[in-house]
């Protein structure tokens, strides 16, 4: 013994381990994602977790960049943070490639993000994110498909429009308001909207408390007698009623919805699982046209969604709609003797050969009844002994190990025979 203190087993706080059956469950979750966003022509990519600082400075939430990011000065003197969102990379991608480029660009990705916050149910330090943008296109259709693809993807997961709501506003409508109301300063917008950020934490009294003197803009939304705010107010009403006649009638206007980062310009929405039990924000999402002209160039227009896989995860969990997770094998394949292996490999490849059938073969010197155990405790469903007498005979007896029901198979048909009892089941 050294007498060095043993290296703990925990995972740094506010991440998480993802074991094989974990991974499966969250796999299977973006596997259903990445199927609806293809079937829509929107094509996935990715980037390095890692940025240059300034890229969050120039233009994100200040306190997102003050308080919550990972941020590092590298061996190289350069100021380096683990991107805490995806959509200023998006930017710097597009721009750095804007002549090659066929526009509009219906893009997509799934990775991790990083934010140093406190960890509480439904935030964590590193969590994982897909997020969502058509970039290229004006407000108008593109807004509404956005729209569309959003309840699209919780629809196809099995969700009726009774477990969310779509809930919509305009960071134009807002902007009208603050100038009607009398916010010319751009520092004073920006306040009042951080304020009414957080509006659903406080209580009516601390909100007027913290808004002071001045008047709420949110009255001038309301009335729309100012000229500039009737005619926000009315187009963003026309494109509520435009998606419900699109088949989308859980969605309504929520003039309080602002999102966090400073770059949206236009439309913003919120995706609100309705459960009381899981009560929060499960995507969020709006659109942003001038991030990037931030690399020089005239602004290119973009709206877009992001969701984690938090809340996701914890919305189908709520309403039982985890799709089925396929990473443990079909079959265990076991071995009489050691010498038995290059056999049973030899066949498992046959089975493998056309389909990624997924298979295991023992490796070990364990007795069959130990096989049939270790296939158990790995929850694998099927199970046969493959040696010299299956080798020469061309059949295998297959064992449903739930059952304990035995049947003796054609070597050729094992497979065909394990998924039709899939299919029944």
């Amino acid at each position: 013994m050294s007498g060095k203190p043993s290296l703990t087993t925990d995972s740094y706080k506010g991440v998480r381990d993802f074991y094989p059956g974990d991974w499966a469950r969250l796999s299977a979750a973006f596997a259903q994602v990445r199927e609806v966003l293809s079937s829509w022509g929107y094509e996935e990519y990715q980037a390095s977790p890692l940025e240059r600082s300034e890229l969050y400075e120039s233009k994100g939430n200040e306190e997102i960049i003050r308080d919550q990011t990972y941020s590092f000065e590298d061996r190289g003197g350069r100021r380096v943070t683990l991107r805490p969102e995806m959509t200023p990379t998006l930017a710097r991608m597009v721009a750095g490639k804007r002549r090659e480029l066929a526009f509009p660009l219906r893009w997509f990705s799934i990775g991790n993000r990083f934010r140093y916050e406190r960890p509480q149910k439904g935030r964590l330090r590193e969590f994982f994110q897909t997020d969502v943008d058509l970039v290229g296109l004006p407000e108008g259709e593109a807004d509404l498909e956005i729209v569309q693809l959003a309840h699209a993807i919780f629809r196809s997961f099995g969700a009726t429009e009774k477990d969310f709501v779509i809930r919509v506003n305009s960071r134009a409508l807002l902007s009208a308001a603050c100038k009607a109301t009398g916010y010319t300063d751009e520092e004073g917008v920006r306040e009042y909207w951080q304020l009414l950020d957080r509006k659903a934490k406080m209580s009516p009294e601390e909100f007027a408390l913290a808004r002071g003197s001045r008047p709420d803009p949110l009255s001038a939304v309301e009335e729309a007698s100012d000229p500039s705010v009737k005619e926000e107010k009315e187009k963003l009403l026309a494109c509520i009623e435009t998606l419900k006649s699109r088949g989308i009638s859980n969605i309504k206007f929520e003039p309080e919805i602002v999102r966090g980062f400073d770059y949206y310009t236009g439309i913003v929405f919120e995706i609100q699982d309705t459960s009381p039990e899981n009560p929060r924000a499960l995507l969020g999402g709006g659109r942003y046209d001038g991030l990037v002209s931030l690399f020089g160039g005239d602004p290119l227009p973009a709206v877009g969604f992001a969701f984690g896989d938090v809340g996701l995860m914890d919305f189908l969990t709520t309403h039982n709609l985890l799709p089925e997770s396929a990473n443990v094998p079909h079959l265990y394949i076991g071995t009489p003797t050691p010498a038995d292996i290059p056999g049973a490999q030899a066949y498992a490849a046959t089975l493998r050969e056309k389909t990624m059938f997924r298979t295991f073969v023992n490796l070990t010197e364990k007795s069959l009844g130990d096989q049939i155990k270790d296939a158990v405790k790995r929850k694998i469903p099927y199970f046969i002994a493959y040696g010299s007498e299956e080798a020469a005979k061309k059949s295998v007896r297959l064992k449903e190990l739930a059952t304990g029901k035995e049947e003796e198979l054609l070597q050729d048909i094992v497979m065909q025979h394990i998924y039709a009892k899939e299919q029944n089941s």
